[in-house]
């Protein structure tokens, strides 16, 4: 509520008239009706009297608040969406500025109302002359946001300056603004740095940059099916996690990664379910994969990921790990006596 409304409604839960407050403050009753009809307003002199008198305090007469929670915010930008639809986008813009005045310092206030300005503007034509004065505006926001001591808003806020940047074609900028970005960050710098990349016409940094976030993507989507796999099992749900185990497979496939990939989530699943017959047919491709070179930049999904030449006692060491940890674990160690592993180790030499 206004200072008038506050006035008032103190007042009459009081008991007082217009009057009475008037002779308790030594102002005239006018005045106070003045106060009352949002007219005028008391002198700063008055207002420590005036909260005593109303049985309340300064910040509650002033309206004073802190900040704006979350909740308030949004309901706040969806107020501003309804006046750009229905009164247009000046209107809206103008309730926007006059809400940024009462709370200046209110990052997230500030960073939404700049998104949702920025958004009206290229869907709504203001048709009143101010395009630039509006885009300016947004920006000048987007700058304060990117000020912010909360790491969301603020690189929220840098990923839209960046953006400006590349579109005037100040590489420069665009790269020292990404560089502020923080690691981790909810902002995708990989993506931005590759757009600044191509931008630039250095492709094949860009498709390195790429192809280095693809890798990694395919590692943590591994890593996510393993443990919905792992789930799945201890749920009982062993259909699912059947699935779960040929969605792998199929990934490492698609994505032409090593392998050995292609193998290791249905012999975890086979191994987990007592799955002997599962486990034996998977066992010795496994094994073999294991000293298959993975020619990485022959996928052209990988033409620019620079690689190092493996040892070539490698693939061997790692059959080594992974024979001796499937003879050590319960689940698995029936395959020592497999005439199988049997075989594989009479062909390896590594009886």
């Amino acid at each position: 509520m206004k200072i008038h409304q506050i006035i008032r409604e103190r007042r009459l839960a009081k008991h007082l008239t217009q009057e009475q407050v008037a002779h308790y403050l030594g102002v005239t009753a006018p005045a106070v009706n003045k106060w009352e009809k949002a007219i005028s307003y008391p002198d700063i002199t008055v207002l420590p009297a005036l909260a005593r008198l109303l049985d309340t305090d300064l910040n509650t007469l002033l309206s004073f608040q802190d900040d704006l929670t979350e909740q308030e915010v949004a309901l706040f930008l969806n107020q501003v969406s309804d006046v750009i639809e229905q009164n247009g986008f000046a209107a809206g813009y103008d309730l926007a500025v006059s809400k940024l005045r009462e709370f200046p310092t209110c990052d997230q206030l500030v960073c939404s109302l700049a998104m949702l300005l920025d958004g009206a503007l290229t869907m709504k034509d203001p048709k009143d002359g101010r395009l630039e004065e509006y885009r300016s505006a947004i920006l000048s926001l987007y700058r304060r946001a990117a000020s912010s001591s909360k790491a969301p808003i603020r690189e929220q806020a840098l990923s839209r300056l960046i953006a400006d940047a590349l579109e005037r074609q100040d590489y420069a900028g665009a790269q020292a603004l990404l560089d502020s970005v923080s690691d981790p960050s909810p902002v995708d710098k990989r993506q931005i740095q590759a757009n600044i990349f191509i931008a630039q016409g250095e492709l094949p940094r860009a498709a390195k940059t790429m192809e280095e976030k693809l890798l990694s993507a395919n590692n943590e989507i591994h890593a996510a099916l393993m443990t919905l796999m792992e789930i799945a099992i201890k749920e009982n749900r062993l259909d699912d996690a059947d699935s779960i185990a040929k969605v792998d497979k199929q990934a490492a496939e698609i994505f032409d990664l090593w392998e050995y990939n292609r193998y290791v989530a249905q012999f975890q699943l086979y191994s987990a379910c007592g799955n002997r017959a599962g486990c034996l047919k998977l066992l010795v491709p496994m094994l073999r994969s294991l000293t298959k070179k993975w020619d990485i930049n022959r996928s052209p999904l990988y033409r620019h990921i620079k690689t190092k030449e493996v040892d070539a006692s490698f693939g061997p060491m790692l059959q080594k790990t992974i024979l001796n940890s499937l003879c050590e674990d319960k689940d698995t160690e029936f395959l020592k006596d497999s005439p199988e592993l049997k075989s594989f180790l009479e062909e390896t030499n590594q009886r």
